[in-house]
């Protein structure tokens, strides 16, 4: 028999939430953004939801060559480009899309075949200070690549580092406008929070990412109120109740403890599996459906929860660490972190189960 810990991903959302993202910007193409293993929720669950988008985009070579493997004919997008020369042929080889970000890459591009009809998206920065050719570099960029015989469509595209605040994408979306030698190229802007909240980014391919898995992109605005359903539930089960008399403490080094007398339930899961282990005192969690509490310091394998408002609760009742009932970036809140962080950090010992 396996723990309890188990993740069920459910690619129904995943259609969901891709759907979202077509009726904000309709008409756009969609790269579904699938890195580090679809944001934790795995290549299947990905295949299986987001068999209508328009593109996958990714950073890692092996998974883009398995997805093909796997049956996926439609563009792949290479977030990162090349990492070495010997990329660019396993791209051409590959049917893949290359995001093109800094001169070497530039050079390494030179080695193709005439006809290989590479896609290529030009990425500038304008304002993230990651990846990207400065604006004013974009014309000579455009004009080597073009040069090239090797390659076949060529797109411009940015990263928005602010997006998620009011007017955070008006001045880069502004430095690459003015950038742009030419008006009907294809460009690549919005990013989840763009795609809801900056209009003139709504062009040409979208790049949802977090949005897809049911998440928000924004600190102070709920998945739920974005029309946006969580495809991925991490679930376990009480596997001890405990009664506590008052200042009877609880877990490693005693941080918790009882005010009254009180019962606690012990879940199978800490941070082994994933789990913030940071995740304080009151961090929400639910119990047979009913939102409670963690009380005490998540430990390796377990943490405990209050039973308080659940004097029914025993061994074997189904406890919901994130997911319907408990969002996950309400967890990451409480716990100091993200929910994009919380759903790439599933470990491999938790069981996996696709639904749908």
């Amino acid at each position: 028999m396996s723990r309890p810990a188990r993740v069920r991903i459910l690619p129904a959302a995943l259609r969901h939430n891709l759907a979202r993202a077509r009726e904000l910007a309709p008409g756009c193409p969609v790269w579904a953004v699938v890195k580090a293993d679809a944001y934790g929720h795995g290549i299947a669950a990905a295949l299986a939801g987001f068999a209508q988008a328009d593109g996958l985009a990714l950073v890692e070579f092996d998974r883009a060559l398995s997805l093909r493997q796997a049956g996926w004919q439609r563009p792949l997008l290479m977030l990162e480009g090349a990492f070495s020369p010997d990329d660019v042929g396993h791209a051409a080889q590959a049917r893949l899309s290359l995001v093109v970000h800094q001169p070497d890459q530039l050079r390494w591009l030179a080695s193709l075949p005439s006809g290989a009809g590479l896609e290529v998206f030009v990425k500038l920065n304008t304002g993230m200070n990651r990846l990207g050719f400065p604006p004013a570099a974009l014309p000579e960029a455009l004009a080597a690549l073009r040069s090239l015989p090797g390659i076949g469509r060529v797109h411009a595209m940015t990263h928005f580092a602010n997006a998620d605040r009011p007017g955070g994408a008006d001045a880069p979306l502004a430095r690459f406008q003015a950038a742009l030698p030419d008006p009907a190229i294809g460009v690549s802007l919005a990013n989840s929070a763009a795609i809801f909240d900056v209009p003139a980014a709504r062009r040409g391919w979208l790049r949802p990412g977090i949005m897809l898995y049911g998440a928000s992109p924004f600190a102070d605005r709920p998945a739920i109120t974005l029309g946006l359903r969580p495809a991925m539930r991490f679930e376990s089960r009480l596997i001890a109740v405990q009664s506590l008399s008052p200042g009877d403490a609880v877990g490693y080094g005693g941080g918790f403890v009882a005010s009254a007398a009180m019962r606690i339930g012990v879940v199978a899961t800490g941070y082994a599996d994933g789990y913030p282990r940071h995740a304080p005192t009151g961090t929400p969690v639910a119990v047979s459906g009913v939102r409670t509490r963690v009380v005490g310091r998540v430990s390796m394998d377990m943490l405990t929860v209050d039973l308080s408002s659940l004097p029914q609760a025993r061994p074997g009742d189904p406890v919901e660490l994130w997911g319907e009932q408990v969002p996950v970036d309400e967890v990451a809140a409480h716990a100091g972190t993200i929910g994009y962080e919380l759903l790439c950090a599933i470990a491999p010992r938790v069981t996996r189960l696709i639904e749908d």
